[in-house]
């Protein structure tokens, strides 16, 4: 194919993602699947490799951000950023009107727009013929901090406009405010796998939303859920009104606010703000009021300003979700992976209409930072859905009684010794058999990539724990068919085919039981690596620290996750019972002749494969000498992709790490690539 038909088709397929992009992360109504999305913009990697010279800012691969920044650079405003005056009730709102109208009588028969008053980050949006070509903090309202290459890697923000409607041509110069922020959702997902991975979570979404964009890597940036919503033109507006400007931003493939609402006049206003009140709790993102705005754009300009506020809009907060009360006592509780999490008992007190008596503290470190104590009178919020959480305390209210609070040093529920491993904030459980994290560990345990017990999933794992007929994983291999009878749903058949394959088990390979075990920190691969070093479960149970770092990838914390396993007492009587029960392979080395071509490399496998077995695959790049992980990181080489591809590819792209296919896998093995 000739280079103009090549660049033609590149052409085309930029617009293509954009338009699904569009669909996707503003109308949220896609019209075609994530893998042939993902598909599209491997494509266009591969045309922007050969090709590097049609590269433009406007292009879908440049949102997986530049190279770190050591700083931001200031850059001023084309027009004022300004803030609004705020108003805290209906009264508030009735002196405001009465004074503008005084200021200009055609206020009297003005229409106002009425928009959610999102709790996140302004920014300012520069485009330059219709490509996205500057982005800015809104720092003081003059100056600002130029961010652009952070806000590329939100989805929702268009990178060339308009995005699919032919009928508009973007103008020569268009600025755009909007705001940034985490959905509720999004925020307390983010918050569920920080915590997972025994890392800080975070305390509000506007607060990860401005930190965020003010990361100087925007692989980082990439990384977070981040959204926003357009509702002002800062200049050049070719709007009259404020209605016609949230319909021409929406046209030119902006987000905006699909709560926004027109009124004829400001009596109709009032009468709504119960409704907006009670609206509050069903807005998927954090609002702390309501924008109100005279919908007349130039009349709203001909008002005028109070001091740096302007007359023609003003902000209605809605009452504070804050409230103080007596923090009474602080509990543990332990989570399915063994996190201890901290909650407070307070004294009940009524917050959004609901009566609440226990808050989340975060973790550790929060009440340590924080610097509360039982007894401190303390202030909490509940925004939302969200759980509430403890501010901090009062410190003006001290009486001198309060108790500094420690972290426990053995876990509440089975009172075996926690661990805190160095760099981490999460304080673990690391006891197999702890009660509370039994269902978890046992539903790991038979689970396809541990020892592959068909038949049991989370139902019969919950019958079995709750029935006390299991109380450690080894447990499983002493049922019987009389004990099997005796749970709900079980007849002679079911409970036949289920010793079956319980049996069947204990022929699986050393790194299945490896991985079988949940030693914390410890995966598919990383028990593969483990099963070539050691000959079983009790050469590895005799391994210290310094012998399992030698491992590569292994660092401290890891290597530690397992010499503390093995201390544990039960964790040792849970392997003695393996061995009973016959679950005792010894892993014989593998030695491949294989030429190491994928030496220093390192693999993430993603989705169903067509040529390999997840197992086989695995093996194949390590017989060449290349790593496979289990996870993706900024150290990883290559994505193989797989059809139906989970999270790892959308990581993968944020990172700009380069994906392959199976087939080219092979080549890259075998010297052909």
């Amino acid at each position: 194919m000739e280079t103009n038909a090549i660049f033609s088709e590149y052409e085309k397929l930029k617009r293509e993602i954009h338009y699904h992009n569009y669909r996707y992360h503003v109308l949220d109504n896609p019209v075609t699947s994530d893998f042939e999305f993902d598909r599209m913009l491997v494509e266009l990697r591969q045309l922007e490799a050969e090709h590097p010279e049609w590269v433009t800012e406007d292009s879908p691969t440049q949102r997986s951000g530049a190279a770190p920044a050591e700083q931001f650079n200031k850059v001023s405003h084309p027009a004022p950023i300004l803030s609004l005056a705020n108003a805290f009730s209906e009264i508030d709102l009735r002196a405001w009107y009465e004074r503008i109208a005084k200021v200009d009588e055609r206020v009297n028969n003005a229409d106002f727009v009425v928009e959610p008053k999102i709790d996140g980050l302004t920014l300012v949006l520069h485009y330059t013929k219709g490509i996205f070509t500057l982005g800015v903090t809104r720092g003081n309202g003059e100056v600002g901090e130029d961010i652009t290459a952070n806000i590329r890697t939100i989805r929702a923000v268009p990178l060339k406009i308009p995005v699919e409607n032919s009928n508009l041509v973007a103008p020569d110069k268009l600025v755009v405010r909007a705001e940034a922020f985490i959905t509720k959702k999004e925020f307390g997902k983010l918050n569920d796998q920080l915590l997972k991975d025994g890392e800080k979570t975070y305390q509000n979404p506007r607060n990860t939303a401005a930190g965020s964009l003010r990361q100087l890597d925007p692989g980082l940036v990439a990384a977070r859920p981040l959204t926003i919503l357009a509702y002002t033109v800062v200049t050049e507006n070719p709007k009259h009104t404020q209605w016609e400007t949230l319909e021409y931003l929406k046209a030119l493939g902006f987000p905006v606010s699909d709560l926004a609402t027109y009124y004829r006049n400001f009596d109709e206003v009032i009468s709504q703000i119960g409704k907006w009140n009670a609206l509050r709790e069903e807005i998927p993102y954090e609002v702390d009021g309501i924008v109100i705005k005279i919908n007349d754009l130039k009349l709203s300009e001909s008002l005028g300003f109070v001091g740096k506020d302007p007359r023609g809009a003003i902000a209605l907060k809605f009452p504070a979700q804050e409230v103080s009360t007596t923090l009474k006592d602080i509990r543990v509780n332990v989570g399915r992976t063994g996190v201890l999490t901290p909650y407070a008992i307070l004294e009940p007190v009524k917050i959004g209409g609901v009566i609440v008596k226990q808050a989340t503290l975060h973790n550790f470190d929060y009440i340590s930072d924080k610097d509360i104590r039982v007894g401190d009178i303390v202030m909490i919020k509940r925004a939302g859905e969200v759980i509430p959480y403890v501010i901090g305390p009062i410190l003006d209210q001290r009486k001198g009684t309060e108790q500094p609070y420690q972290p426990p040093q053995t876990c509440p529920v089975c009172h075996q010794k926690v661990e805190n491993f160095a760099g981490e904030v999460a304080w673990y459980c690391v006891n197999s058999s702890c009660p509370a994290q039994l269902i978890r560990n046992l539903e790991h345990f038979v689970s396809r990539q541990a020892m592959d017990i068909e038949g049991v999933g989370i139902k019969i794992v919950e019958q079995l724990a709750s029935e006390r007929l299991v109380e450690n994983m080894a447990d499983i291999y002493q049922l019987t068919k009389e004990k099997l009878l005796t749970l709900e749903g079980f007849a002679d058949k079911k409970a036949g085919n289920l010793l079956t394959s319980i049996a069947n088990s204990k022929n699986r390979p050393l790194d299945r039981v490896i991985n079988a075990l949940g030693i914390r920190g410890i995966g598919e691969a990383a028990s593969q690596e483990l099963a070539r070093r050691f000959e079983d479960l009790d050469a590895l149970k005799k391994a210290d620290v310094d012998q399992l770092m030698e491992i590569e990838g292994f660092g401290p914390n890891l290597a530690e996750s397992i010499v503390d396993w093995f201390k544990v007492d039960k964790n040792i009587k849970l392997v003695d019972n393996l061995r009973s029960a016959g679950v005792w392979p010894v892993q014989a080395q593998r030695i491949s002749n294989k030429p190491k071509t994928l030496s220093g490399k390192k693999f993430v496998v993603t989705g169903t494969l067509s040529e390999f077995t997840r197992d086989g695959i695995k093996e194949y790049i390590t017989d060449y000498g290349g790593k496979v992980s289990d996870s993706v990181s900024a150290k990883t080489d290559y994505l193989v992709l797989g059809d139906n591809p989970g999270s790892k590819h959308g990581q993968a792209l944020g990172l700009g790490i380069k994906i392959i296919t199976e087939t080219e896998l092979r080549c890259l093995a075998e010297g052909n690539f």
